[in-house]
């Protein structure tokens, strides 16, 4: 049974996901264990890892490091035994090399960018809440089968605003095009919420449940 470590570290939509990942699970007819869990040894020796977030960027990044052995227990997860890894919203934020809430914070730095405030002009509201369309810009198996135009769900005022041209997996339209996913190697993460984005964001976590990367 695969083993998946939804990282608990105070700030997240843990129960929400926690159902996502089971239906979608379902859906695959796998027999997967979801932990909720802020043990280093448990995630460290997870099949997956999953690190959703929501919230001020400082705050998040501040509770991850507060318990001890976290972090270290993710690098030895996701960067040196290279499990599949999901981010969410700011659990997708802490992947930057840092972030530009409230003065400077610095993130994992695990793919390179900066996260900031977004400014998609003064006929767009911020925060960006509500339903749009998903652009992906390569093929990636975590963005397969979602059909035409799939749209899904955003609540945010921060995203990442510079990332490197081949981490960018999909973009959304909001006042222009706007980095609405991010992925490298075994990990793949997204701005917006998959647990709350209904039938396309559940295809988009069977993917990442079946997703071997290599």
């Amino acid at each position: 049974m695969a083993s998946i470590a939804l990282i608990d570290y105070g700030s997240g939509n843990l129960h929400s996901a926690e159902r996502a990942l089971r239906k979608a699970a379902s859906s695959l007819h796998d027999d997967v264990m979801i932990s909720i869990t802020s043990c280093p040894d448990t995630v460290a020796s997870s099949d997956r890892v999953v690190l959703p977030g929501v919230g001020h960027f400082s705050d998040c990044a501040s509770g991850l490091r507060r318990i001890d052995g976290l972090v270290s227990a993710m690098e030895e997860a996701v960067l040196r035994r290279a499990v599949p890894f999901l981010g969410i919203c700011v659990g997708q934020q802490l992947l930057a090399t840092r972030g530009l809430e409230d003065g400077e914070t610095a993130g994992l730095n695990w793919i390179p960018g900066d996260v900031d405030r977004i400014s998609p002009g003064p006929q767009y509201r911020v925060p960006h809440m509500g339903w749009n369309e998903l652009k992906p810009v390569r093929p990636h198996p975590v963005l397969e089968g979602l059909g035409q135009s799939p749209h899904v769900y955003f609540t945010h005022s921060y995203a990442y605003t510079f990332a490197g041209p081949g981490d960018v997996a999909a973009l959304t339209d909001y006042g222009g095009d706007m980095i609405a996913a991010v992925a490298r190697d075994n990990m793949f993460a997204t701005q917006f919420h998959p647990e709350k984005s209904q039938r396309t964001g559940l295809r988009l976590l069977a993917n990442f449940l079946s997703w071997t990367p290599r």
